[in-house]
């Protein structure tokens, strides 16, 4: 099995994780918060955690719960930045009720994948697809690359909080697509569409823009046989990220060996954090390959 993490954060650090929580830098902040994945104790103590950290979650309920700031003046929102020699993307942080902040920092490995496979198309523009899109740092590394960028959620807000990251990167003309994500692809295959690259980031459970519902283990497989439909069949690439629990890297490879036959230089694993701490925080499953992009 495959390891990959990030290695051009400047902006974000995992400081430590452990007792279901974890303590991370954004900036010119430091959170603590819930993370279910943390199974084992603490590196560092709890009176080194509430030392550093600036803002911490408390949950009052299954979903949801508060942030208490050590100091009053502290603000709801601010920015950091990504990027490396070749680019640099920027997003808008904001403080919300369901412990999120508007980014997942372990998936700047997948950032920098986007943009250099993009780059590799030959002979037109390369197309983009970004399913279950979120916050859009697919997008924006897709739209760095130069490429006609799709971005697809079911959220009306969380498409708001794309648009004005892509403005504060300086970046334009991304198309915004508010929609169930299956029901987009299955249009696509209707009209012949096709990608140079394709991102899937699929919760566990959701709900879609109409009240579509969606189960990951019912959905995921009918989605990527559509999938596989409007890739571009000489040049392209796949990611699927998995952030159920109960999934295992050997099931996501089956996925995508029986779903894309040219996937025989499959990388596929753990997607993890490491903590300044010297602890790895698992975050998923990552599975990816390209065709023809050399």
């Amino acid at each position: 099995m495959q390891t990959f993490t990030p290695k051009n954060w400047k902006d974000y650090e995992l400081i430590d994780c452990g007792d279901f929580e974890k303590l991370e830098r954004f900036g010119k902040l430091t959170l603590r918060r819930p993370e279910p994945q943390a199974l084992w104790n603490k590196v560092m103590s709890d009176a080194e955690w509430s030392k550093l950290a600036d803002i911490t979650f408390k949950q009052k309920g299954s979903h949801s719960g508060e942030w208490q700031k050590k100091l009053k003046t502290q603000g709801d929102k601010w920015k950091i930045a990504y990027g490396n020699n070749d680019f640099e993307i920027k997003f808008n942080l904001s403080l919300t009720s369901f412990k999120h902040v508007g980014i997942f920092p372990e998936q700047a490995d997948n950032w920098d994948y986007i943009y250099n496979n993009l780059k590799k198309v030959k002979g037109e523009q390369p197309r983009f697809l970004n399913l279950f899109a979120y916050t859009g740092g697919a997008s924006l590394a897709a739209k760095a690359a130069g490429a006609d960028v799709t971005h697809v959620d079911s959220i009306k807000q969380v498409i708001n909080w794309s648009r004005k990251n892509m403005e504060l990167s300086g970046l334009d003309n991304i198309r915004w697509v508010v929609e169930d994500a299956m029901k987009f692809v299955k249009r696509e295959v209707k009209r012949g569409k096709t990608y140079h690259g394709i991102v899937l980031d699929p919760p566990a459970y959701g709900i879609g823009a109409n009240g579509e519902r969606w189960q990951l283990e019912q959905c995921i497989n009918e989605i990527l046989c559509d999938v596989a439909q409007i890739l571009d069949p000489k040049q392209h690439f796949i990611i699927l990220n998995v952030y159920s629990m109960g999934l295992s890297a050997l099931l996501v490879q089956n996925l995508i060996n029986r779903n894309f036959k040219e996937s025989q230089e499959l990388e596929n694993g753990e997607l993890y954090l490491q903590a300044k701490s010297g602890v790895t925080l698992p975050l998923g499953i990552l599975a990816r390959y390209s065709k023809g992009l050399k």
